[in-house]
């Protein structure tokens, strides 16, 4: 019985502890990333505390529209690690994203974070795939807000006749972002051809065909 008992708490604590395990939780009240530190580290070293300043915690670069100039008509701003150290072991980020009419955020998936979407403006239409290949999908406009569970596949696509925008949260510094088409038809080095073909039932001209609109889409 006494064994019985350890192993159900045993288990349970590992359950707890993968629930909880995003992001490394801080040790000390500040840890501001060091990225010209050479040090490879899951996260970044910490600066040294006389070198922190308030300009770590700050970022101007999502409080207006960014510039579409993609085929997919969106744009998306990261307000992430990599632009404010001072998030570094927070577990938290944002990111902007702004459409043209008719413009795509395709799908793509966050490895390490759920992602909640707040619509600025416009409206959208939003949806995720789970496991089971159920999709779960939604219109959205100003002020309303959906869910995105972390590693999910999923997509914002603008079918208004003006330009839309959400602000997104991320509880990850990092989320990181794979996109589906990119990372099959992109990769590099790339995918084996048969390995594609096979897997989506077409010739390799048509593979080849993907790859070459993929390869001059920024």
């Amino acid at each position: 019985m006494m064994n019985s008992r350890i192993f159900i708490t045993t288990v349970l604590s590992c359950i707890i502890a993968s629930i909880h395990a995003y992001d490394p939780d801080a040790l000390q009240d500040l840890c501001v990333a060091d990225k010209s530190h050479g040090t490879k580290l899951n996260g970044f070293p910490c600066k040294e505390m006389s070198n922190i300043t308030s300009s770590d915690f700050f970022f101007g670069g999502i409080s207006s529209p960014a510039v579409i100039n993609s085929t997919m008509g969106s744009a998306v701003t990261g307000a992430n690690v990599e632009k404010i150290p001072g998030l570094n072991t927070l577990s938290v980020s944002l990111a902007r994203i702004d459409y043209a009419p008719g413009g795509l955020n395709p799908p793509h998936t966050h490895p390490r974070a759920t992602e909640v979407v707040f619509v600025l403006e416009g409206e959208l239409e939003v949806g995720f795939i789970a496991t089971s290949n159920k999709l779960f999908s939604q219109t959205i406009k100003t002020g309303e807000v959906f869910v995105f569970p972390r590693g999910l596949v999923h997509f914002q696509k603008n079918n208004g006749k003006s330009p839309a925008s959400v602000l997104c949260a991320f509880n990850s510094q990092l989320p990181g972002t794979v996109s589906v088409a990119a990372t099959l038809f992109a990769a590099d080095p790339a995918l084996p051809e048969d390995v594609l073909t096979k897997t989506f039932q077409v010739g390799s001209k048509m593979v080849d065909k993907i790859k070459e609109r993929l390869s001059t889409k920024k």
